[in-house]
């Protein structure tokens, strides 16, 4: 249920004025007008805020209301900006700003320090332990996202003695999901729900009332941690070392911020790009990122240019076939990336596995038959109505080709997909420049050797 009372989210009309309220009211030191404008905002619009605000602005209203929510607004700012935020602060300063974070956060926030002064913040910070271990985890991993806030109990403990826990731990752990219930060795044994605490009898022990949990260890890829989530329908996942002992959690606003991340590197690389690139990417770096698939696509072209070259001859005696050049490419790259982009989107869910190939490229090439006769059909009959050079041997010619090359484009998306991840490349890339370059070669060299059978 909705909170309320709770403030509405920020404008995006409203918000480039308040952007210029804010600047020019902490230009003028209004401090205290400052804070009316911003105090009820979520940290999420705060942390647009922040974003948007000249450096030197948000560094003073970062400073002018220390707190949990600015700490989790900063936390929010996208890497490039928080680290600009950052700099401008004193060691003080990030200190307080950082023990106001959950541990996972805080790890994160402060991997976007120098190393140095990361060291000396380190030093000072309330969770240093958890944090310093948190930071040698890969931050794509589940280690990278997990804290160390949780509820933990012995599996001899009772009801009574797991709740008072709870009680203890409350404000620490927030939110408190379930209690897990770990052996005299701290191995995750099973976990208990609130609900279930609640109504047990207050003398038995919790370890009746527990449940298997799932579990990942810590160096498990991000983005098969919002699976696992996703497929058993998690709000918290425990994580735990190779020997079995819980040392962390991962919630699920960490893992949807996870499934936006992966989705938007896999339509980057759809396309063509690396799948890192972000606005606050220096030009450089995405000129890099984007040159060798704009290069792999070039190559292509060049390619198909030669295809065409070798058959000048067919298109001097007929030169009405070029008219059916562009309808022969695009068709192709079409039926391609409408294939590619089912397998890629059941590959990157889970919900289709290597094992998968054979019945996948099966359906698609029935659906590409049934496509490609209704569309060469139809093409067909476009032809003989138009009533160029030889009608019926044209529409032949321009029909099976449009048959053949579906079927060939389709088989080509559903098959490369899988054939990339084997060889442990991103599924996503098939969908960019690769596929649709291979498929006009293919195409033209398909088109060509009909025309060559019957209109020629």
């Amino acid at each position: 249920m909705p909170d309320l009372a709770s403030p509405d989210p920020i404008d995006l009309d409203v918000r480039d004025g308040l952007v210029d309220d804010v600047a020019a009211l902490v230009e003028a030191g209004q401090k205290g007008m400052v804070l009316n404008l911003v105090a009820d905002l979520r940290s999420a619009d705060l942390s647009d805020l922040l974003a948007y605000l000249p450096e030197d602005a948000a560094q003073q209203v970062v400073r002018w209301m220390p707190g949990e929510e600015t700490s989790e607004a900063v936390a929010e700012l996208d890497s490039t900006d928080r680290a600009d935020l950052l700099e401008g602060l004193t060691t003080e300063e990030l200190v307080e700003l950082l023990d106001n974070l959950d541990t996972d956060d805080a790890a994160d926030v402060l991997a976007d320090v120098d190393v140095a002064r990361a060291e000396s913040v380190l030093t000072q910070l309330e969770d240093a332990h958890d944090v310093e271990a948190l930071l040698r985890y890969d931050e794509d991993t589940a280690g990278g996202l997990m804290g160390t806030e949780l509820i933990a109990v012995p599996h001899t403990a009772t009801i009574a003695e797991t709740t008072e826990a709870v009680r203890a731990l409350a404000d620490t752990v927030d939110p408190v999901y379930a209690v897990y219930v770990i052996d005299a060795a701290g191995r995750l044994v099973g976990v208990a729900s609130l609900t279930q605490i609640l109504l047990a009898p207050a003398d038995s022990p919790v370890a009746a009332i527990m449940t298997d949990d799932v579990s990942v260890g810590a160096d498990v890829d991000q983005e098969e941690v919002a699976r696992i989530m996703e497929r058993y329908d998690l709000v918290a996942l425990p994580v735990v070392s190779a020997a079995g002992r819980l040392i962390g959690r991962i919630t699920i606003d960490d893992v949807v911020d996870v499934i936006r991340e992966e989705a938007e590197e896999d339509l980057q690389r759809a396309v063509g790009i690396r799948g890192d690139e972000e606005l606050s990417t220096s030009v450089f770096r995405v000129s890099r990122g984007r040159l060798p698939w704009l290069a792999v696509g070039m190559a292509g072209a060049f390619v198909s240019g030669l295809v065409i070259q070798g058959f000048e001859g067919a298109l001097a005696r007929a030169i009405v076939l070029a008219t059916f050049i562009p309808l022969v490419t695009a068709t192709g790259g079409n039926a391609a990336i409408q294939s590619a982009a089912i397998a890629v989107q059941g590959l990157t869910s889970g919900d289709l596995r290597l094992r998968d190939g054979l019945r996948r490229l099966g359906k698609e090439m029935v659906v590409a038959l049934l496509n490609g006769i209704v569309l060469g059909l139809a093409i067909g009959g476009v032809v003989v109505l138009m009533g160029e050079g030889d009608p019926v041997r044209l529409a032949l010619t321009v029909g099976l080709t449009l048959l053949s090359v579906i079927v060939i484009a389709t088989t080509n998306g559903a098959l490369v997909p899988f054939l990339l991840q084997r060889a442990g490349v991103d599924p996503a890339s098939a969908m960019g420049p690769f596929v649709t370059t291979l498929n006009d070669i293919v195409g033209l060299s398909v088109y060509f050797a009909i025309a060559r059978l019957i209109y020629l």
